[in-house]
């Protein structure tokens, strides 16, 4: 059972049937003048209108990328590039995925400055430490909808307004968001967003930016033009349809599989804290996604929580697919304020709509089972204490 959607998502077989004439018949470049290419134009700006609709965006305000990094990319520098005469401060959060804090972290070395919010115990912001950060040099506001790890949702639509009610442009990474919650970039106030294929049972290697009308940007990639000269390359078509396809099938049913998930998510919530001793929910219980969960559990290591839960048939991981590969605290549970040492025994749960039928008690149970086996082997666990007492079940 694959149990890590945050991290990428399998294709859907409508998806794929779509893309396949514009890997063979249908191959041409988008940019010629003949039959063949501008057969490819029109499913390109058809993928377009649909994610626009999907946003109650403008078709001309999507920009199609190579996905989620690329669109945050070209958000953020783009605006301080072009803005930096009239200022160089930007505030984000201290929970940004790596595309959103390196690219932060090359601005610094350039001389921008850049403010992280914290984001306390629940991972959300607080609106007054947003308002006191904002500066006469503040040209910029990157926060992200829904973080990559925890789930939680940021309060972006009134983010956006103060950013606004401040002359501040607005960016947010929608990535995990995208398909799973209703996005209205006019009601929540958004100038730029930046949105993945992969993310909703896409193909890799695609992705889009919103831009809203008036917004200019300093382009990153510089050649023939395309998408109106803001990111330039032959775009990927195939890609750009199975993208436009898949945002298609989501938002259809984006309540339908919102309210399904969100039960299989709470349902996993009750029955492993009621379950497993010392374990906790990180971030808060109600303000996230319907398909993420995110806990952790007093000593033991996540890593090999992952690899026994593996052997039993279940797909999960510790957090980012990002960061998965060091071996330091998430920097995202150690904002919340956690101990590092027991942010190192966290667990994430991502669920897609296909995960709608799995036995969820199996499934708590072989968490049980391999959390108890590492304690016996773990000397950070008191062996001493009836634990199964303290939670009440004796």
């Amino acid at each position: 059972m694959y149990l890590d959607n945050s991290a990428t998502t399998k294709i859907n077989d409508e998806v794929l049937k779509e893309m396949m004439p514009y890997l063979k018949e249908d191959f041409g470049n988008p940019s010629t003048l003949y039959s063949l290419g501008r057969e490819s134009k029109k499913a390109l700006e058809e993928s377009r209108q649909r994610i626009a609709t999907s946003i109650n965006a403008k078709k001309d305000e999507i920009i199609f990328t190579s996905g989620g990094s690329e669109s945050d990319n070209l958000a953020i520098k783009g605006i301080a590039f072009k803005l930096r005469k009239k200022g160089n401060h930007i505030i984000t959060s201290e929970i940004e995925h790596p595309a959103v804090k390196e690219t932060l972290f090359f601005l610094e070395s350039l001389d921008f400055k850049v403010t992280y919010l914290p984001v306390y115990e629940n991972g959300i912001i607080k609106i007054e430490d947003l308002k006191q950060a904002i500066t006469p040099d503040t040209i910029l506001i990157s926060i992200m909808h829904a973080n990559n790890e925890i789930g939680t949702l940021q309060p972006i639509e009134e983010i956006g307004k103060i950013a606004h009610e401040n002359g501040i442009i607005f960016h947010t990474d929608a990535v995990q968001s995208f398909g799973k919650v209703k996005i209205d970039v006019e009601k929540q106030n958004i100038d730029l967003l930046s949105v993945s294929s992969h993310k909703i049972n896409g193909p890799k290697g695609v992705g889009a930016l919103y831009i809203k009308k008036g917004i200019r940007l300093v382009p990153l990639i510089h050649g023939g033009g395309q998408e109106r000269g803001i990111r330039s390359g032959t775009e990927n078509v195939a890609g750009i349809v199975g993208f436009g396809k898949a945002t298609e099938m989501a938002y259809l049913k984006l309540d339908e599989h919102a309210e399904k998930l969100s039960q299989i998510r709470d349902e996993i919530i009750e029955k492993v804290l009621g379950r497993i001793p010392e374990s906790y929910l990180n971030g808060d219980a109600h303000e996230r996604l319907p398909n993420v969960v995110n806990f952790r559990f007093k000593a033991i290591e996540g890593e090999s929580l992952i690899l026994l839960l593996d052997s039993k048939g279940y797909q999960t991981s510790t957090g980012s697919a990002c960061s998965s590969k060091t071996l330091e605290a998430s920097p995202v549970l150690t904002a919340l304020g956690l101990d590092p040492v027991d942010v190192h025994g966290s667990l994430r749960i991502s669920l897609a709509p296909e995960n709608d039928d799995f036995d969820i008690d199996d499934f708590v149970d072989s968490i049980a089972q391999s959390v108890e086996r590492l304690r016996k082997m773990s000397p950070l666990w008191n062996k001493d204490i009836d634990y199964d007492a303290v939670v009440g079940r004796k």
